[in-house]
C-alpha cells in the first residue's frame, strides 16, 4: 500500500480495493468472490487461496456477521486517531462465510456488553480525521439488539 497525503484515509483508488470502497460509497458491504470455486476472498491480494484462480467478481453481500474478536482503543498510535480514542476495533466474520473476517470499528455500543459470536450488522459512517482534509466512507458494524441481526 501507498502512503497519501491524506494518511490515514484509505487509498480508495488502490486496485485491489477499489471496488470495496466504491461499493461502500453506494452504501453496500462487498467482497470478491472466486468466479472458479464460488468462495468468498478476503483479502483481495489476486489469488483465490482455495483453488489459485485470479479471476474474482465483487458480491454484495448481507452486512450481517458475528463478532469474531474485539480490543478497546484507549491510546492513540498516530496523531490523526487522538480525538476518536476510546473507540473499538473489531474483526467480524460475515454471514455468508465466517471464515472471511473483516477489520473494522465496532459503534454504537458499550464496549463492556461486547461479546464473542455477538450478531452485528454494518452501517456506514464517514472515516475522517483531525488535521486531515476529506473523508471515506466506511463499512462499520453495530451490535443486534433483541433480535438477531436487527431485523
Amino acid at each position: 500500500m501507498r502512503f497519501r497525503s491524506d494518511f490515514p484515509l484509505p487509498d480508495t483508488d488502490w486496485p485491489p480495493t477499489r471496488e470495496f470502497w466504491a461499493a461502500a460509497a453506494r452504501g453496500e458491504l462487498a467482497v470478491p468472490r472466486c468466479d472458479a470455486c464460488q468462495r468468498y476472498v478476503w483479502y483481495p491480494d489476486g489469488t483465490c487461496r482455495f483453488c489459485g484462480s485470479q479471476s474474482f467478481t465483487w458480491t454484495t453481500v448481507t452486512g450481517r456477521g458475528r463478532l469474531f474478536s474485539w480490543s478497546v482503543v484507549r491510546r492513540a498510535f498516530i496523531p490523526q486517531l487522538a480525538a476518536d480514542v476510546p473507540y473499538v476495533a473489531g474483526v467480524v466474520a460475515i454471514e455468508e462465510d465466517p471464515a472471511v473476517r473483516l477489520v473494522t470499528r465496532i459503534v454504537d455500543c458499550d464496549p463492556a456488553s461486547l461479546r464473542a459470536d455477538t450478531p452485528v450488522r454494518v452501517v456506514f459512517r464517514p472515516l475522517r480525521f483531525a488535521g486531515v482534509q476529506g473523508e471515506v466512507t466506511a463499512p462499520m458494524f453495530v451490535p443486534c439488539r433483541n433480535r438477531p441481526f436487527g431485523i
